[in-house]
Order: structure tokens, then C-alpha cells, then sequence
């Protein structure tokens, strides 16, 4: 069907108008909240024109999902500077930067984050594109990462409890923005606050890393001690 001026449901720029606005509104209120009229009359256009374009708001939302993660993705990939001959701690670093800048983004993208975080506490049938397109490449890359940081040996149940910690601590300034924005006014995220914040961040965690993998040799070397005796239980009287 060609776009005429008699039919504003397929005019051009109709379907970026659509998401634009969805991002705003979902944003706002979240998936369920949303009602499609308030979408279109903020994107001046009819209500049909969802219909048209994504087949019904479900259609809109996953629309938006998958447009977010391609803007996210794009602007702040998680090896951003890394190269073939960068160090785990260096990788390490650029993965902590780019994912707190996905998070915490100022402007659309911002808008983005929010709606990625509400669909993690509130998930829809979007849910499982957000964990094919973002959240198992992400998990992958960490979990290689501190392959390289904890050395061949280390338990894998223990590594993946280490990933999980440092994305609790990642995704804790999103979560809790506006109780720590309360409790410290002064508390603010540009551009030279989040440096220090990826940082912070990156020390922490290796400090912990280095600990668990120090830890990790010690029971190692006590276990392959020559002659080592282990005593017998006492038995209770």
C-alpha cells in the first residue's frame, strides 16, 4: 500500500515516529501500563497504524526491544580498545566500562537501559530475545574473560557465581539511581563520574579475583603436600 496523504497509517517515518514514542512512554510507565493510544497520539499517528506496522502492541514492544539492543550494542560494545595483544585485566576493564555506559547512558539510550532493566524485573515474552541477543553473548565473553583471570583449575560453578557478583555490582547503580541520588545529592553519573565509577568497579572486582585465585592454589598445594597426614576424627565420648 503506498503512503497517501489520506492515510497517515502508512505515511514515511511513521514506524521510527511509533518506536520513538513507544521508547518514551514504556519508558515511563512500563510494557503493561502502556496504552497504545498514548503512544500514537505522541507519535501523531493514528491507532491503526500499529496494527499496520508491528501487528498489535506486543509487536511494538519486541520491535523496540530488538531496536534498543542493536542501539546499545553499537554505540558501547563490551571490547571497546581491547585488541589481540590486550591483557585480561585490559578486557576486563573495557567490558566493565561498556556495560556500566549501556546501563547508564544519558538521552535515548538511557531510555533504552531503563527498559531493558524493567523487562529483567518484569519480563514479557521479549524476555527471551533479551537473553539470545544480549544476555548469553555478554555471560559468554565475561566467562572467557575470567577464564584468563583465574587460570586454567578453577572450579566452573565458582566462576560463574564471580560473573554473576560483578554484574550485581554493575547493574546495582541502575536499580538503585534514585535511592542513592536521594541519600547523596551530590551523587551524579557524567561522563567523569562514570570513569571513576568503571574504575571502582574494575579494582574491586580484580582484587576479589586475584583473592579467590590465590585461595584456589593455597587448597591446591596443601592437597598435593608429600607425606601429608590427615588426623583421624575424634571420636565423641
Amino acid at each position: 500500500m503506498a503512503a497517501t496523504k489520506d492515510n497517515p497509517t502508512v505515511q514515511p517515518g511513521t514506524r521510527e515516529a511509533l518506536l520513538e514514542a513507544a521508547a518514551e512512554v514504556i519508558a515511563e510507565t512500563g510494557f503493561r501500563s502502556a496504552r497504545v493510544r498514548d503512544i500514537c497520539e505522541r507519535a501523531g499517528a493514528n491507532v491503526a497504524a500499529v496494527n499496520y506496522h508491528f501487528g498489535d502492541k506486543e509487536g511494538l514492544y519486541a520491535a523496540l526491544i530488538q531496536s534498543a539492543f542493536d542501539q546499545v550494542i553499537a554505540r558501547f560494545p563490551l571490547d571497546a580498545g581491547v585488541s589481540a595483544t590486550s591483557t585480561p585485566e585490559e578486557r576486563f576493564l573495557a567490558f566493565v566500562r561498556g556495560y556500566l555506559q549501556r546501563i547508564l547512558a544519558a538521552g535515548a539510550q538511557c531510555r533504552h537501559g531503563r527498559i531493558v532493566m524493567r523487562e529483567m524485573i518484569e519480563p514479557t515474552s521479549a524476555l527471551d530475545l533479551m537473553v539470545e541477543k544480549v544476555v548469553k553473548p555478554t555471560s559468554l565473553l565475561l566467562d572467557d574473560i575470567l577464564k584468563h583471570l583465574l587460570g586454567p583449575g578453577f572450579p566452573e560453578a565458582s566462576r560463574r557465581q564471580t560473573a554473576l557478583s560483578i554484574i550485581g555490582q554493575i547493574v546495582f547503580y541502575a536499580h538503585c539511581r534514585p535511592v542513592l541520588e536521594r541519600m547523596n545529592p551530590d551523587f551524579k553519573l557524567d561522563q567523569g563520574d562514570l570513569e571513576s565509577l568503571v574504575n571502582h568497579v574494575a579494582q574491586f572486582s580484580l582484587g576479589g579475583i586475584r583473592a579467590l585465585k590465590d585461595a584456589g592454589q593455597t587448597v591446591k598445594r596443601k592437597r598435593t603436600l608429600p607425606g601429608r597426614k590427615v588426623p583421624p576424627a575424634r571420636r565423641r565420648k
